[in-house]
C-alpha cells in the first residue's frame, strides 16, 4: 500500500488536485484526521493544498496575515525538523491556547499535529502537516515512523510542485519550461526523450550515448544513475534517487533527482516513465543544508542525526555518543549513510552535508 501511495505523492506535484485524496490516505495509515501542505518562498506569497475538510480554513489563512502570527508556524519555520515531529513537545500549553490557527482548527475538533519541514535547494520551503482528532492524544513513534518512511518522496514531489507554483503540469514542454531546474524526462530504456535548454547547458556534466541515452561524467555519479534505470526498468525501488554528481571545470557539484512518472504525470509527459531534475549546491536563506539533504536521500531520522552531527565536524565517536548510539551501531549507520547518498568516504559525506564545493 505504501509504494503505491509514494508513486501517487510523485503524481501529485505534477497534478496537484490530487493532493486532497492523497493527503487523506496519508492520514489512513497515520493515525491522521488532517492534512495539509505549505509552500513558502522568499519572494513568493505562501501557497497550499488540504483534503477538503480544512480547504476553507486554508484558504482563509493564506488569504490573510494569520499564519505569520502562528507561534506552532513560524516554530516550525525556524526548527525545519528533518523527521516528523509532534508539535506539542515544541510549545508551550500558553503558546497551544493561544496560537490563532489552533484555535481555529480546535473548534473544528483538531487536536495534535505532526509536521516537518523540507527547505529546497531552489529556495523554498516545504511543510507537510498532519492532524489528530482534538482529544485522542499526540502522535505515537509507530505513526511517525510511517509518516517518515513517506517524508523522501513528499520531499521531491516539494521540489517540483514549488518550481511549478501547485499549478498542474499542462504538458511535457510547458512543465519543463516552467520548472525552472534543469531537467529531462526519460523512457524506461534509459532514452532522452525531452531535455530542456537548462539541462541541454550542462554538456560537460551529463552526456549522451548511443541510441538517444544518457550517462553522468562522474562515474561514480553514473554508476548510481545506471542503477537506478535498471531498477525502474524492473519495477524495483532503487537504492538512490538523489545522486550527488561533482563538478567539473567550472562547474559546481549537483545533485540529480529521479522521480517516476506514474498515472496522470505518464501521461502529462508524453508516454516517458522518469523525470531527473538537477539542483545546484547553493545557499539560500531557507536552506540550512543538512536538513534538505537527509530528507532527499532518505536517511532515517536517526542516520539524519548522525549525519549531521559529522557534518558539524565531529568524530564518528563523538557523534555516537551525542546521539545516545554505540560507535558499532554508528558505523552501521554510517555504512548506510554512505550507500545512500553515493559517497564512499566520510570527508566526502561532509563535502556533501555541509554544500562546500566538489566533494574530496
Amino acid at each position: 500500500m505504501l509504494d503505491d501511495l509514494t508513486n501517487r505523492i510523485y503524481e501529485a506535484a505534477f497534478v496537484p488536485d490530487l493532493w486532497p485524496d492523497v493527503l487523506e490516505d496519508i492520514d489512513s495509515v497515520s493515525g491522521s484526521v488532517g492534512g495539509a501542505v505549505f509552500l513558502f518562498g522568499d519572494d513568493q506569497p505562501a501557497r497550499g493544498r488540504a483534503i477538503q475538510f480544512l480547504q476553507d480554513l486554508q484558504r482563509e489563512l493564506l488569504a490573510s496575515d494569520t499564519l505569520q502570527f502562528s507561534t506552532a508556524v513560524s516554530r516550525m519555520c525556524a526548527l525545519q525538523p528533518a523527521s516528523f515531529v509532534d508539535v506539542e513537545a515544541f510549545l508551550t500549553p500558553d503558546e497551544i491556547e493561544n496560537d490563532p490557527v489552533r484555535q481555529r482548527l480546535r473548534a473544528m475538533g483538531i487536536g495534535a499535529h505532526a509536521c516537518t519541514a523540507i527547505p529546497m535547494p531552489s529556495g523554498e520551503l516545504a511543510i507537510f502537516v498532519f492532524q489528530r482528532r482534538l482529544g485522542e492524544g499526540s502522535y505515537d513513534q509507530k505513526s511517525l515512523d510511517v509518516l517518515d518512511s513517506l517524508r523522501p518522496a513528499m520531499a521531491r514531489a516539494g521540489l517540483i510542485a514549488g518550481r511549478l507554483g501547485l499549478e498542474r503540469a499542462e504538458g511535457t514542454v510547458t512543465a519543463m519550461t516552467a520548472m525552472g531546474l534543469p531537467a529531462a524526462v526519460l523512457s524506461l530504456k534509459g532514452r532522452v526523450m525531452v531535455a530542456n535548454a537548462l539541462f541541454e547547458s550542462l554538456s560537460s556534466l551529463f552526456l549522451p550515448t548511443a541510441f538517444g541515452g544518457m550517462a553522468i561524467a562522474d562515474a561514480e555519479a553514473n554508476r548510481l544513475f545506471q542503477q537506478a534505470i535498471v531498477a525502474a526498468r524492473n519495477d524495483l525501488e532503487p537504492t538512490v534517487r538523489s545522486i550527488p554528481v561533482q563538478g567539473v571545470e567550472s562547474r559546481s557539484p549537483m545533485i540529480l533527482h529521479m522521480l517516476p512518472l506514474r498515472r496522470s504525470a505518464h501521461e502529462i509527459f508524453s508516454g516517458a516513465d522518469i523525470l531527473v531534475a538537477a539542483t545546484a549546491l547553493s545557499a539560500s536563506s531557507l536552506v540550512p543544508s543538512p536538513t534538505l539533504l537527509a530528507g532527499l536521500f532518505d536517511l532515517t531520522p536517526a542516520e539524519a542525526r548522525l549525519a549531521t552531527a559529522l557534518s558539524q565536524g565531529h568524530a564518528l565517536k563523538a557523534a555516537a555518543a551525542g546521539s545516545k548510539i554505540t560507535e558499532k551501531t554508528a558505523r552501521t549507520y554510517l555504512e548506510r549513510i554512505f550507500a545512500k547518498t553515493g559517497t564512499r568516504q566520510q570527508s566526502q559525506l561532509v563535502a556533501l552535508l555541509k554544500s562546500a564545493g566538489p566533494f574530496g
